[in-house]
């Protein structure tokens, strides 16, 4: 019931975060592949790793983080503000 209630915008902003996520963990897993492909010589997917590593995973990673902490912020907020209306006997 809830999921139909929250806005349209809020189900896609979540839907790209999860794409963003997906992209970070394939990102983490594709640098272990090329670091283990290149103790063996191979040099190839550490140099794609390389090059998408500026364009792709660094904002991916960032995104991840700011959202990240944009959610523990507006969390700690709402707690907080629910706990000054509790005590002033609202």
């Amino acid at each position: 019931m809830s999921a139909f209630s929250e806005p349209t915008w809020k189900r896609w902003l979540d839907r790209l975060l999860m794409l963003n996520v997906l992209v970070v963990i394939l990102g983490a897993g594709f640098f272990g592949v090329a670091v283990a492909a290149q103790t063996q010589g191979r040099s190839a997917p550490m140099d794609l790793f390389q090059a998408l590593w500026q364009p792709l995973f660094t904002p991916a990673i960032s995104l991840l983080i700011m959202a990240a902490l944009l959610s523990g912020i507006l969390s700690w907020w709402q707690r907080r503000v629910l706990k000054t209306g509790r005590d002033s006997g609202s």
